[in-house]
């Protein structure tokens, strides 16, 4: 099977270059992207990839393009993690009501009001779904490297 894949030694991918794998185990000659450590003597064409001597933990995470001297991550190095992160951003609800304050507008938007039902404050939340974080679908892969 991996031989059909063209993914033995003498592949067209270089040493180091991570690839989705669907199989739980990496074949031969590959390692899963999991944030082991390897030696220079065990790997030294992988070790010039990763000159840290460590394999990115890539389980759970997504690829992201690096900068290189633009301007959406400027300064971020090459190979770095970046936590997760939700952008700063508003809810606008454009309405107004000839309210006095403490009329709730039936309960469900509380707002503040003066005599001439100009709107002052408006409070709205958001609920979330499905988890503690922000991601698109996704579908589960293993990342591997070729290691040799």
């Amino acid at each position: 099977f991996v031989k059909n894949l063209g993914l033995t030694a003498g592949s067209a991918l270089p040493v180091g270059v991570p690839i989705p794998w669907p199989l739980k185990d990496a074949p031969t000659g590959w390692i899963k992207c999991n944030g082991s450590a390897f030696t220079a003597a065990q790997y030294p064409e992988l070790a010039r990839a990763y000159p840290s001597l460590r394999l990115p933990d890539l389980r759970g995470e997504f690829i992201r393009g690096w900068d290189d001297g633009g301007k959406i991550d400027p300064g971020r190095a090459l190979l770095s993690l970046q936590i997760d992160s939700v952008g700063r951003h508003d809810h606008v609800f454009r309405q107004t009501w000839g309210a006095t304050e403490g009329d709730s507008t039936g309960g469900r938007y509380p707002v503040s009001a003066d005599t001439n039902g100009k709107l002052l404050d408006i409070s709205i939340s958001t609920d979330y779904y499905g988890g503690n974080e922000t991601r698109p679908r996704n579908i589960a892969f293993n990342y591997i490297v070729r290691a040799a």
